[in-house]
């Protein structure tokens, strides 16, 4: 078993796939990764590419510092995460503080039970969920997060009127496997904010086809034209732990 974020999962597979004196990670005797620290665990596109390069199954899970462990996903329903609720008091609020309708946008805010040393009532995460409150025939009877943690309330940026989240991006690109890595930029040009992707892709394979292929998957997820740029091999930071691939350079 191996825990860690998923960008670690991912730049093992990485550095593996680059080293061939290494022994194929398939190989390593690992059958399942939890994922934590940072959104990813239960985008599909992600999840599939770890599963993919590790021959192993991804178990997403959330929790904070604050207020400790407080979600997980069932082995029987990947996709999302249940919260704890023998643990926790969640609600999911919007900018205001009120509750949103089963279903759409909110905040996950958390009263933790069972720290009797460190108690926290209506702690507001910044994270950003879409809650389903219909009680699932196999998993258990509590609070589902669908999509798991979407985005942070502070990533979250408005451009030419549509929200852009991190995972939407994340996901569009993620679906390509020739992509190694990639970093999308918020800048402001003129009085319009824009949003740029830059890719890298593994040796040999088609940068100006991906680039492509990627820009039409964000105009079909968020309704925008992208400019997506092929750059050169390792001209992209990497990480080890939680990623900074969606940069807001001047809001």
């Amino acid at each position: 078993m191996l825990l860690c974020t998923p960008t670690y999962a991912l730049r093992l597979a990485e550095v593996a796939e680059t080293d061939a004196t290494r022994r194929p990670l398939r190989a390593s005797g690992v059958r399942t990764i939890i994922v934590a620290g940072e959104t990813g665990g239960s985008v599909p596109a992600v999840r599939a590419r770890i599963e993919r390069a590790w021959g192993a199954r991804v178990i997403d899970h959330y929790g904070l510092t604050e207020v400790g462990p407080v979600a997980f996903e069932d082995w029987d329903r990947p996709g999302g995460l249940y919260v704890n609720e023998a643990e926790f008091i969640a609600e999911v609020l919007d900018e205001p503080g009120r509750p949103v309708p089963d279903g759409e946008l909110g905040e996950l805010v958390l009263t933790n039970l069972g720290r009797t040393a460190s108690p926290v009532i209506r702690y507001r995460t910044g994270d950003i969920v879409r809650a389903r409150t219909a009680p699932c025939p196999t998993g258990p009877a509590y609070l589902w997060l669908d999509g798991g943690i979407l985005t942070r309330a502070d990533d979250m940026v408005t451009i030419r009127g549509v929200n852009v989240y991190p995972t939407a991006v994340d996901a569009v690109v993620r679906a390509q496997a020739d992509i190694t890595e990639f970093r999308a930029t918020v800048a402001r040009e003129g009085a319009m904010l824009h949003l740029t992707v830059e890719i890298e892709v593994r040796p040999g394979a088609d940068g100006d086809g991906i680039a492509q292929a990627v820009a039409r998957g964000l105009k079909e997820a968020l309704g925008l034209t992208v400019a997506v740029h092929q750059v050169a091999a390792n001209a992209l930071p990497r990480f080890e732990m939680k990623a900074r691939r969606f940069v807001i350079a001047d809001a």
